[in-house]
């Protein structure tokens, strides 16, 4: 290969771990090339990308940002990328992996943090950004909703009170 791709190759992966704050180190272990295919395309479904890397070029492209994820750069290797759910692109590639046993998830980044290969499955664990708003949106509102109930109960008995006196006058 010419330096000048190498150069290029470089990069392109540079700007893509920029753009994208969190990727995982995939060893796709001999998959075969339809395989390959169906996650790719799996992935870009859901908005996600998938690139086979070379090791020292990729290696080149992180630099000096993680010394942490240098010992897992060895035999075949692909990075998952997304700028998005972290959560979901782990939970689609760890369905993928045990459709088929053909994925190993070696490390990876998170929202620009390095993640340890052991703390993947706590990753999978959790529920996607969407339910995890929708959460907090819910125990912001629950005091409201509750104070505004206390507020209402004395109402709602001066009613049924009064309700109850028209119905013994008019008897």
């Amino acid at each position: 290969m010419k330096k000048e791709t190498k150069y290029k190759i470089v990069q392109e992966l540079e700007e893509s771990l920029q753009k994208n704050h969190t990727w995982y180190l995939v060893d796709y272990k001999q998959m075969p090339v339809w395989k390959m295919v169906a996650l790719r395309k799996l992935l870009k479904k859901n908005n996600f990308r998938l690139k086979v890397v070379k090791n020292r070029l990729a290696l080149k492209a992180i630099g000096q940002r993680f010394p942490e994820l240098k010992p897992y750069f060895q035999k075949n290797n692909a990075l998952a990328f997304t700028d998005s759910d972290p959560i979901a692109l782990a939970k689609t590639l760890q369905e993928f992996s045990d459709r088929g046993k053909v994925l190993e998830i070696k490390a990876g980044v998170v929202e620009g943090h390095y993640l340890a290969p052991d703390m993947f499955g706590e990753i999978i664990k959790l529920n996607s950004r969407m339910d995890l708003v929708a959460r907090i949106g819910y125990l912001m509102s629950y005091p409201l909703s509750q104070f505004l109930r206390t507020l209402q109960t004395p109402l709602v008995n001066m009613g049924r009170l009064l309700s109850v006196l028209k119905d013994k006058k008019e008897s």
